[in-house]
């Protein structure tokens, strides 16, 4: 009798190449511009409808998230030349290429907003008007790019998933933005932050959902091992943020605190254990072949 094959590779080495992304600095970059890109959205709905408590803090937490995203993005590619070098083209067909060129329209249209925040600007007060419309109307391309941009690459726990990870980025960054606002606006102004909150939860669950459904054998990358720990704390904390952003967030000042923390985290978790899932598929052959071998069946009559 055959033995049942065992999936391997030459000289024991993976199929695909792990990617060489520091996890700090791009799991990071990935949580960060998520965070920034769902804030601004919010901020700007605050303002228009009176809720200034709410809108500064989530103006004043795009930028610094953005910016510290850019510092961590710049600091994986190891050189500042990098990333301007990336804006001598606009290649429509590279998520990376559109990125880079949403990211250089965002950044300073966020900066503008919280500047308005920090200091009268007088005359100059209808630019931090323009760049608190101008940030909100790309932060949905910002929080979003990054699940098209990693689901393009090869590594299979990212492609095999390309269908939901946009939605699963856009979800648990505007979970990230809720608990923004739950943290820095005051009880009275939160309202919008724990319907977001809610909003965030469910589209974010679902999609990891179906995710995990859909991809097959590649789906235990996001149950096992440090990538599984991280993802099960996030749907825990995520829980956990929501039902405190529904029952006390509106309540009591330490209820709103507590509940934003915890969706805070979630984010940043959700996004560390992606990560982890993307490296850990692209070691074992397994989560390479499996899939291909599995279409390439289900297209023979």
């Amino acid at each position: 009798m055959v033995p049942e094959a065992e999936f391997s590779s030459y000289y024991g080495r993976p199929v695909v190449k792990e990617a060489t992304w520091a996890p700090l600095d791009i799991a990071g970059y990935l949580f960060l511009g998520g965070l920034a890109g769902a804030s601004s959205p919010l901020a700007a709905g605050a303002q228009l409808s009176g809720r200034p408590g709410l809108a500064r803090p989530l103006k004043l937490g795009a930028a610094g998230a953005i910016s510290l995203s850019l510092v961590a993005l710049v600091h994986d590619l190891g050189r500042p030349a990098r990333f301007l070098n990336m804006l001598r083209v606009f290649k429509p067909t590279s998520p990376m290429s559109v990125g880079v060129w949403i990211l250089t329209a965002y950044a300073p249209a966020a900066g503008a907003a919280a500047l308005g925040e920090l200091v009268p600007l007088g005359r100059l007060q209808p630019l931090a008007k323009l760049g608190t419309a101008a940030a909100a109307m790309l932060g949905p391309a910002v929080a979003s790019y990054t699940g098209v941009l990693i689901a393009n690459t090869a590594t299979p726990a990212w492609h095999e998933g390309h269908r939901e990870m946009p939605f699963v980025f856009v979800g648990s960054a505007a979970s990230a933005a809720a608990g923004l606002g739950l943290l820095g606006a005051p009880l009275g102004e939160n309202t919008p932050a724990r319907r977001l909150a809610v909003i965030g939860a469910l589209a974010e669950l679902g999609a990891v959902r179906l995710l995990q459904r859909r991809v097959g054998v590649v789906a235990e990358t996001y149950k096992c091992g440090r990538a599984g720990l991280l993802m099960r704390t996030a749907e825990a904390l995520t829980v956990v943020g929501v039902l405190g952003a529904i029952r006390a967030a509106h309540r009591t000042r330490l209820g709103a605190v507590l509940s934003g923390a915890a969706l805070l985290s979630a984010s940043a978790c959700a996004r560390f254990g992606i990560f982890e899932a993307g490296l850990q598929s692209a070691r074992d052959p397994k989560y390479t072949v499996q899939p291909q071998r599995e279409r390439k069946q289900a297209q023979t009559p």
